[in-house]
């Protein structure tokens, strides 16, 4: 079963590569950018990565090791080798760079060295969940982003953390895989930031998971400990070596404006007060996105305790993936490749079909869609939602996604986990001593 699981992540990793090299080539400029009509065919083919894009603008090209030496302008422009992510994703930009002369031997390179993670995940995933990896295996989202940008990484560590707690055969108590599973969601952080936002519900999953009445605070703080740990020796040398550089890279996501390329609800849900330039609209959005987000983590986490006061076992992984949901929804920005983070819970928890298909289908939408639409843009031609499919699919694909992700983030809180639930009738304890199942 894993053996088949593999080969058919491997096959869709495949399919990912040739899809998005398709726009690499056959010639190139000076530059190393692929020629010709690279800005029409990025979009008209449905073949843009940022991977191959950001060849260029980031001195990824000149080899630049990252963050050492960067800033940003006033302008909210990168600039001295800085990139828009975090030190971890910089580094694996900068290794994928490292032999490629133009963008095309960049995509394969930085390809190269996501594969195993994507291949690493579809195996954890079959251990936890057996054939119901074949979501993850054979999902259209692998094809349209693996290869999007840098994300199969950041993906396996948060399967890996659930993999610690729930799929490690091991003799080793829930406390000490709690800390383990705080690393993995540091480096996740160190990576792309969401998985940060796990350390909340897995500290209280820890926390709780000892005999009824009884809370291992002890457990619950090693959990954070771990996480934040990580997170800091990761970011250090980077901090003290270029800070400038290195804090660059947040202050341009701080900086990011809602707009056409954000493809989120903020955008599309009040135009035209949402144009960029419109400072008053981008102020507001700026406090009260991430205050949203906030709020829908505080609520999965409150229902989470609810139900751990109820039936004695905490649902950690619906309570993240119910947090993943509101970020998703409330975020200022909404990349298209956001998918691959939330296909893995559509594994590990019981969600029905018709959700899953449903969410597939929009995500294919959008997918397809918000290319072909920018394309029309170029040329000026079906642009209008009654002239063509494109506006139509985008409008579909924002909309139809940001109501099933309330749905989901309903259906997440309601579901059983049944990890988690596993968990709690397990002979191992937090100390590593047998303990008995809650009442």
């Amino acid at each position: 079963m894993l053996v088949v699981l593999v080969l058919l992540t491997g096959l869709m990793l495949v399919l990912g590569y040739a899809n998005k090299a398709r726009c690499t080539g056959p010639e190139f400029d000076a530059a190393g950018r692929s020629e010709p009509d690279y800005d029409i065919r990025i979009d008209r083919d449905v073949c843009y990565s940022d991977i191959q894009h950001l060849w260029l603008g980031r001195e990824i090209n000149h080899h630049v090791f990252p963050y050492l030496n960067g800033s940003i302008t006033p302008e909210g422009q990168l600039v001295g080798g800085t990139v828009e992510y975090p030190v971890l994703t910089g580094m694996l930009i900068w290794a994928g760079a490292l032999f490629a002369h133009n963008d095309a031997g960049f995509l394969l390179g930085s390809a190269l060295l996501m594969a195993p993670f994507g291949l690493l995940t579809g195996w954890m995933l079959g251990r936890l969940s057996r054939w119901r990896a074949l979501v993850w295996a054979l999902g259209p989202p692998l094809v349209l982003y693996a290869f999007h940008n840098w994300d199969l990484p950041v993906v396996a560590c948060a399967v890996g953390a659930v993999f610690v707690m729930h799929g490690w055969r091991t003799e080793r108590s829930l406390a000490d895989r709690g800390a383990v599973a705080g690393v993995l969601l540091g480096l996740g952080f160190a990576f792309k930031l969401y998985p940060g936002a796990f350390v909340l519900p897995l500290a209280l999953y820890v926390l709780t998971a000892s005999r009824p009445g009884v809370l291992h605070w002890g457990a619950a703080l090693r959990v954070a400990l771990a996480a934040a740990g990580t997170v800091i020796l990761v970011n250090l040398p980077f901090a003290v070596a270029g800070y400038e550089g290195w804090r660059a890279s947040f202050t341009f996501q701080e900086l990011r404006k809602v707009d056409l390329t954000t493809n989120s609800i903020w955008y599309w849900g009040f135009r035209p007060e949402s144009e960029p330039d419109n400072v008053a609209f981008q102020a507001v959005i700026n406090w009260l996105s991430p205050g949203l987000v906030m709020l829908s983590f505080a609520v999965a986490a409150a229902v989470g305790w609810w139900r751990w006061r109820r039936s004695g076992v905490f649902p950690w992984v619906a309570v993240s993936a119910a947090m993943l949901c509101g970020f998703l929804l409330l975020h200022k920005v909404h990349s298209p490749q956001y998918t691959l983070w939330l296909l893995p819970f559509f594994v590990l928890l019981q969600v029905p079909w018709r959700w899953v298909v449903g969410y597939l289908i929009v995500d294919l939408m959008m997918g397809i869609g918000i290319f072909r639409w920018f394309y029309a843009l170029k040329t000026g031609v079906g642009i209008g939602i009654y002239e063509g499919f494109a506006a139509q699919a985008v409008a579909i694909g924002v909309w139809g996604r940001a109501a099933l992700l309330v749905v989901l983030f309903v259906v997440f809180l309601r579901l059983p986990d049944r990890l988690a639930d596993g968990e709690a009738d397990s002979p191992v304890a937090l100390t590593g001593a047998v303990r008995p199942s809650p009442a």
